[in-house]
């Protein structure tokens, strides 16, 4: 068993953002300086999963599970250590070195490997060249995108053995595969488009048949680098542009994303064979950008639209943009080719709303000349609106009323209350004990000010998170309070003497309450003691520290 080093486990800490590799598996909203979402490790619909970038560790405040990146890695994809350094080393493009070099190394850079011969054999390949350029495909838009071409089974397996490639790595990358007669692989005679991360690292293939295979678009299974519904062709070259113009475009193919660049429209991806899912939410987040989605104007170019639009627009992501359809047949790819470059910036700059292509759409479904057809239209449309912003909702409402051409009463706006505050676990939180506890964790050079006034019996609530404190500093509550905004911190010993004043002010305060009750003799005067103490406290005169 080969073991990564330790300099090389380091090297790949000092490279992971865990917003960054969090953001790559679940979507997270900014909120303050932290980021949250709901918790991908148990069930809850209010979010309570805190990321934070400065502490570079995230926390569930529901079912306490917490860490750095490769702690999440682990838990979320369900790998080991090892396994779990493996995946993010690929995700940042980051290259782990072992106790024994013999062949681990190879298993990161067999896929680069493959992909320069597919290159190499597409410039010998006049069939697949003259397809590129009847497509209109530049040459250097084919150097760009890495375009490669695959020809037949026994040429690849043969390749990967002249060349000392281990066949084992080959396939965990989906390259070949085995029957009960060996090896295959799974590419042949198709161009091939290579698919990288949002880092440029590469972990998967398209291929497009030119020789009548049954599937025209095939891509690389699904392996532990390569998942499609996480992934965006052509998002590595894109992002830079798409967090410079605010915008991404959408596109149903790599053809359309290649042509797109071509044309200057350098903001352009596509999915990759699937649907827009929950998955891709999180890449579409970044930079807080604007979406269009692109699709052709065929009928399941507008069921994928009308998915993505119900997806997008809903009051838990409330994405701003539009959808833009391409009628005629045509496409992105077409109307480049076709030189139709005004026409095309025209029709993206116009893209119609979300919320309004989803009614739109809807009503298209029904004959509105029928008033049994027009009822299904009002109670879809009902349905819908009450999974949008309470705004949009209200605006929306008015829209639906005139295209059905109904009184408006008859839209229903579900009413929406705003929470205002996190939700407490416990009605007896002292916020300045917990203040204290976490100016402490953040500043330890405070710790021997505070522990000259208090001890741990002198808190009201919070006596076992201060005993963590002196003794458990990694404990999992004391890893969500350092994540909880709401609880601040004291910026000087001011502040930090101000809190304790507060603590003792109340703890003399109970103190007076229970001798009040008790049977001792002197209780009077040592009541008038304590309350002598307070006032001095209040007073800020006599105490000295």
């Amino acid at each position: 068993m080969h073991m990564i080093t330790k300099d090389s486990i380091e090297n790949l800490k000092t490279h992971l953002d865990i917003v960054d590799i969090i953001s790559q598996f679940i979507e997270l909203k900014k909120t303050g300086a932290n980021f949250k979402a709901c918790c991908p490790f148990h069930g809850e619909k209010t979010a309570s999963f805190i990321v934070s970038p400065t502490k570079q560790i995230f926390h569930c405040f529901g079912c306490g599970i917490g860490g750095d990146s490769i702690k999440f890695v682990m838990e979320y994809e369900k790998l080991s250590y090892p396994e779990a350094l493996e995946k993010l080393a690929s995700m940042v493009n980051i290259q782990l070195e072992y106790d024994n070099e013999n062949s681990k190394k190879q298993d990161l850079s067999i896929i680069v490997k493959i992909n320069n011969y597919f290159q190499k054999l597409l410039t010998y390949n006049q069939t697949a060249l003259k397809y590129l350029q009847n497509r209109g495909i530049s040459s250097s838009s084919i150097e760009k995108f890495a375009i490669g071409y695959a020809s037949n089974s026994k040429d690849t397996i043969n390749f990967l053995k002249q060349n000392y490639l281990n066949l084992a790595d080959a396939q965990e990358f989906g390259i070949i595969n085995t029957s009960k007669n060996g090896f295959y692989a799974r590419f042949t005679q198709r161009i091939m488009f290579p698919i990288y991360t949002i880092n440029g690292t590469l972990v998967g293939f398209g291929g497009r048949t030119i020789t009548g295979h049954d599937a025209k678009y095939i891509n690389s299974p699904q392996t532990k680098f390569f998942n499609k519904s996480k992934l965006f062709y052509g998002y590595n070259l894109a992002k830079d542009e798409i967090y410079k113009k605010k915008q991404i475009i959408v596109t149903e193919g790599y053809l359309d994303v290649i042509m797109l660049h071509q044309a200057g429209f350098c903001n352009a991806v596509a999915t990759l064979g699937t649907a827009l899912t929950q998955e891709h939410l999180p890449l579409l987040r970044r930079g807080n950008v604007s979406v269009i989605i692109a699709y052709d104007g065929d009928k399941a170019g507008l069921n994928a639209a009308y998915r993505a639009c119900l997806l997008l627009s809903g009051a838990r992501n409330n994405f701003e943009g539009g959808v833009v359809i391409f009628e005629d047949g045509q496409d992105p790819a077409d109307m480049v080719q076709n030189k139709k470059i005004e026409q095309l910036n025209k029709i993206l700059n116009n893209a119609k709303p979300f919320v309004l292509f989803v009614i739109d759409f809807i009503i298209s479904q029904y004959d509105l000349s029928n008033p049994q057809h027009k009822q299904k239209i009002l109670t879809k449309l009902n349905e819908y609106l009450k999974t949008l912003a309470p705004i949009l909702q209200s605006e929306y409402s008015k829209i639906i009323a005139a295209k059905l051409n109904i009184n408006q009463q008859l839209i229903q706006i579900q009413k929406t209350t705003k929470q205002t505050k996190q939700n407490t676990q416990s009605l007896h939180l002292n916020i300045t004990e917990l203040e204290l506890i976490k100016t402490i964790l953040e500043k330890p050079k405070f710790l021997d000010i505070v522990l000259n006034v208090i001890d741990k019996n002198m808190l009201n609530t919070h006596t076992a998170e201060f005993d963590m404190l002196l003794k458990d500093t990694k404990n999992p509550l004391l890893r969500g309070l350092l994540l909880n905004e709401d609880i601040k911190t004291y910026k000087n010993e001011k502040q930090l003497k101000s809190a304790l004043k507060m603590i003792l002010i109340n703890f003399y305060t109970k103190k007076i309450e229970s001798l009040k009750y008790s049977k001792e003799d002197d209780k009077l005067k040592k009541i008038k003691k304590i309350q002598k103490q307070i006032f001095s406290l209040k007073r800020d005169k006599t105490w000295k520290w």
